[in-house]
């Protein structure tokens, strides 16, 4: 028991002792998923989150009394984004994630970065509501939670549809304006990022819909508990010092 003990606290202790060591802490960042985690004009890390993450580290900084903390940046995607954190290759996926407990299985999660939900993205004159769908092609960012709940609100209603999985939210948003899908199922403020994104000629509207409620939160190492306490004390002392509305504003606006 005592052997037991003793390496489940040093696994619990991994990552700080890492971060204390190499003085970086390594922020995984999705490239495609404004207004949460993108890559700017510039080929910078930019987002909500990605800021966020910026705030937490600064915090560490404070917390476990560091000199300083180097970030670096691992450019992920929607299929190898948590790859990179049961691989070592990230310490904070800092994107939009939704905390689930069969997520949890691999990773473990810090308190809530934000409540969203998913709605439907449609040209001017395409189905309003699920009923609509029935016979149609809908698009979706494929091996998602939002996929998943995709076919299961289509399952629940009935309602057969062809879900045709996108590989970036750019393929989901030019498949619907081509004509590929008459809609584009997606968080809502992703979709909303992506209407603003299309320009004046032949732009997407949004329905005025939630159909799900997606909790995000930070994924970071399982088992980790001394690293997510750390990183839910830097998140407490940004929401509660009212920092988070400095960030919040960067990332949606006033």
């Amino acid at each position: 028991a005592a052997l037991l003990t003793a390496a489940a606290g040093a696994a619990s202790a991994a990552t700080l002792d890492r971060v204390r060591q190499d003085g970086t802490l390594r922020i995984a960042f999705r490239q495609d998923a404004p207004p949460f985690s993108y890559k700017d004009s510039n080929g910078k890390a930019a987002g909500y989150v990605v800021d966020l993450c910026r705030a937490v580290a600064k915090h560490l900084v404070q917390q476990l009394k560091l000199p300083s903390l180097k970030l670096a940046y691992v450019p992920v995607n929607a299929v190898d984004r948590f790859d990179a954190i049961t691989g070592g290759k990230a310490d904070l996926l800092c994107e939009a994630t939704t905390a689930t407990l069969a997520r949890r299985a691999s990773v473990d999660f810090s308190i809530s970065t934000f409540v969203d939900g998913a709605s439907l993205m449609i040209m001017p004159d395409g189905p309003r509501d699920l009923a609509s769908l029935a016979g149609k092609k809908v698009g979706v960012l494929g091996g998602t939670t939002t996929e998943e709940a995709l076919r299961n609100t289509l399952a629940a209603a009935k309602i057969s549809a062809d879900v045709v999985p996108a590989k970036s939210h750019a393929e989901g948003l030019a498949m619907l304006q081509d004509g590929r899908t008459v809609a584009y199922f997606g968080d809502r403020s992703i979709l909303m990022s992506l209407v603003a994104e299309a320009g004046d000629n032949n732009k997407p509207i949004l329905s005025e819909a939630y159909l799900t409620v997606e909790p995000y939160a930070l994924a970071l190492p399982r088992g980790d508990e001394a690293f997510r306490l750390e990183v839910d004390r830097a998140l407490s002392h940004i929401y509660r010092s009212g920092e988070i509305q400095g960030i919040f504003e960067s990332g949606f606006g006033p």
